[in-house]
């Protein structure tokens, strides 16, 4: 095992070396054509060192770029909040809270999931259309899905710094523009939904200090006291139902 752990970083250079070997090999016995570019109404095809820079890229930068098309910043930022609330900042691990937050992510982006597979994904790898046509298909479900959860004056926001405020129909908008405005509102939403989950622990908090400070035990520490009455509250109300049903109902139908 120690050996292995050793040679790990070793290998893994040398693995990403030979597949891009072999990628390259397969391309000289056939013309790789994934991406192209319209340059004046002319169909431009790259070349096969630039579509495996690209490629490369994209790869890197994918799970970045789908969480932040999705719903989860929504979720995690809430689910951080709640944690920062009930006090549990060593009791729920970043790792729970990650992974609830993706699991909600998985049940809400399920439709427009499956509608990029059939429509783009599946004809794609059917070879029916080529890999451009594909992104345009996919981005069309993603943008509905966007920008029926921006708001109208994040958006505008968006299009006055972009240069593309003369656009009245949000449709019309750059996929950038659509993105910027979409993280834009979400971050909003999900510190006004984390706001009204904090203030209830707050009052918790305000209480039991204000009663410590009347008893003359000012050497106790409040959140010894307040978090055990948190948690029984949070317990008693049937907290995560709530905060799964807030979360879930939150996404506006697309």
């Amino acid at each position: 095992m120690e050996l292995l752990k050793k040679l790990r970083p070793l290998l893994r250079p040398s693995l990403l070396a030979a597949g891009l070997w072999a990628l390259a090999a397969a391309c000289q016995a056939e013309p790789l054509k994934l991406l192209s570019a319209n340059a004046g109404g002319t169909p431009v095809d790259f070349t096969i060192k630039t579509q495996i820079l690209i490629l490369m890229t994209l790869l890197g930068l994918l799970p970045v770029l789908v969480l932040m098309m999705t719903s989860f910043t929504r979720f995690v930022i809430v689910l951080s909040l709640l944690r920062q609330a009930l006090g549990l900042q060593q009791g729920l691990p970043n790792r729970i809270v990650t992974g609830v937050a993706l699991i909600l992510t998985l049940l809400v982006m399920r439709p427009v999931g499956l509608e990029v597979w059939n429509q783009a994904l599946q004809p794609f790898d059917q070879d029916k259309i080529t890999m451009q046509q594909a992104l345009e298909i996919a981005q069309k479900p993603i943008s509905r899905f966007m920008l029926a959860q921006t708001s109208k004056t994040a958006l505008a926001q968006i299009a006055r710094l972009s240069g593309e405020e003369k656009i009245s129909n949000p449709q019309d908008h750059a996929f950038a523009v659509k993105l910027a405005a979409f993280v834009l509102s979400e971050l909003k939403t999900a510190f006004q939904i984390g706001c009204m989950l904090f203030i209830p622990f707050l009052v918790i908090d305000l209480v039991v200090s204000s009663v410590l400070m009347a008893m003359g035990m000012m050497m106790l520490s409040p959140l010894v006291i307040s978090l055990p009455l948190k948690l029984l509250l949070f317990v008693l109300v049937d907290g995560w139902s709530l905060t799964v049903n807030t979360l879930v109902t939150s996404i506006q139908a697309y």
